[in-house]
């Protein structure tokens, strides 16, 4: 599969089973999806814009994204219900799996002023967001052809049921944590 999911199914598993004192090895919290979302507000003047940051999130997950739509008319942002405003990519298995492998050992060593990620990020439920102001820091972007930089969230959903077991989970995968 990929090398990050050999390590967990030999190293990870056993060490959370260990840590987290689970009798049984189905108990140990799993990696189930990674959700990678960037929201286009100048899609509304311009479709153009939507179109490059989809193919900027192909070239990353190499996934074709899919296009999120508006669900109500704002008058104020010039914005109606069905027009599209944003791409997101889920990813899972080998994909999931190797995009997270990158993004550990490449993308964030490249992020300016990297204290580590923030442990407040998790919702209650063992899954950790967090957000990237552009997406120069993936080595599959070019400079060059980048007009303007656009932010992302990314999401890593987790099986865990708490927050303490799903950042366990994210540090003995190699997340680096504050």
């Amino acid at each position: 599969m990929s090398r990050l999911y050999d390590r967990y199914k030999k190293e990870v598993v056993p060490a959370l089973q260990k840590e987290l004192q689970l009798k049984n090895v189905m108990m140990v919290p799993r990696l189930e999806k990674i959700v990678i979302n960037s929201g286009v507000g100048e899609a509304t003047q311009n479709i153009k814009v939507l179109d490059k940051v989809m193919e900027e999130l192909a070239t990353i997950t190499g996934q074709k994204p899919a296009i999120r739509r508006a669900k109500k008319s704002i008058a104020s942002f010039r914005l109606r219900a069905g027009q599209p405003v944003a791409a997101t990519v889920t990813l899972r298995g080998r994909r999931m799996y190797e995009f997270l492998d990158r993004f550990i050992s490449l993308v964030i060593p490249r992020i300016k002023d990297f204290k580590g990620m923030s442990p407040k990020s998790f919702d209650g439920r063992g899954n950790f967001t967090l957000a990237l102001l552009d997406q120069l820091v993936f080595p599959e972007i070019h400079y060059s052809k980048v007009e303007k930089p656009k932010g992302m969230q990314i999401t890593f959903t987790t099986s865990a049921k708490t927050n303490a077991q799903g950042m366990a989970l994210l540090q003995q995968l190699g997340m680096p944590f504050k």
